[in-house]
């Protein structure tokens, strides 16, 4: 096996979550609970804020060419298959809940949150879906993760003003 083809399948394995991306139904939803365990683990390691926006960084810049890749795979500019995108950005939006505060509730708030922004992809999530290749596989989970991470703030904050 050349090493061309090692790549396309570490790249096609990693880009669709090891295999969960190719999920005949809703395979971002499926993906994005890869990225539960992830925020998780995340958070009970206590890692500061600084050192998981890092991770989050990582994540990203190593996305841009493992999404770009496994969508060649597939041959399609943006599959639906490819789900590193929703795992990798999960983790930003929960860097609003301070550590050790992570709950059950707010995961599945932030779940949901970040489904609701990366399904309807308001301005400009949308904007930066019309970019093309690894880069625009990757932005525009990261502008809904943003997007999540406000909503799932004021969503905390809100039920903290009201107790």
């Amino acid at each position: 096996m050349n090493v061309e083809k090692v790549c396309d399948r570490v790249a096609l394995s990693l880009g669709t979550g090891l295999g969960v991306g190719m999920s005949p139904v809703v395979p971002g939803t499926v993906g994005t609970l890869w990225g539960l365990p992830l925020v998780w683990g995340l958070d009970h390691l206590g890692l500061s804020i600084v050192v998981r926006l890092l991770i989050c960084v990582v994540l990203f810049i190593i996305g841009v060419p493992i999404c770009a890749r496994a969508a060649k795979v597939l041959g399609k500019d943006d599959p639906g298959a490819v789900v590193f995108d929703e795992i990798a950005a999960l983790p930003l939006v929960f860097l609003v809940i301070p550590l050790g505060v992570l709950d059950v509730t707010a995961m599945i708030a932030g779940f949901l949150w970040f489904r609701l922004f990366d399904i309807t992809k308001p301005w400009p999530v949308r904007f930066f879906d019309r970019w093309h290749g690894g880069l625009g596989i990757m932005t525009d989970d990261t502008a809904a993760a943003l997007y999540a991470a406000t909503a799932l703030w004021l969503t905390v904050e809100g039920l903290a003003w009201m107790t």
